[in-house]
């Protein structure tokens, strides 16, 4: 099993939105590859956001309700990229660290 320093950061919330915590050694696992996929998933979803708040914002016209939902969503988006930037940042870090006794 891996140490706590090397838990990778879920990209899904558990009960009370609190953060969960994948322990495995195996970075190909069923459980590492579906938050793998979720991953990208949201980022492809954030993607797709970022084009709609753009013909949103190019909208002169725009309502202040639609205005309001693009913020809502967009605060939400960010949040996802947020986390999975960490989780993968964390990653990346825990890689690069040698091993003890190399």
């Amino acid at each position: 099993m891996t140490t706590r320093n090397e838990l990778r950061l879920l990209p899904w919330s558990g009960p009370g939105g609190k953060p969960c915590y994948l322990s495995t050694d195996d970075s190909e696992g069923h459980m590492s590859r579906l938050a793998d996929n979720i991953e990208a998933v949201q980022l492809g979803m954030a993607a797709e956001l970022l084009e709609q708040a753009m013909e949103v914002l190019g909208d002169e016209d725009a309502e202040l309700e639609a205005l309001h939902l693009l913020a809502t969503d967009l605060t939400g988006a960010l949040r996802v990229a947020l986390r999975v930037a960490t989780s993968r940042g964390h990653l990346l870090a825990v890689r690069a660290t040698p091993l003890a006794g190399t």
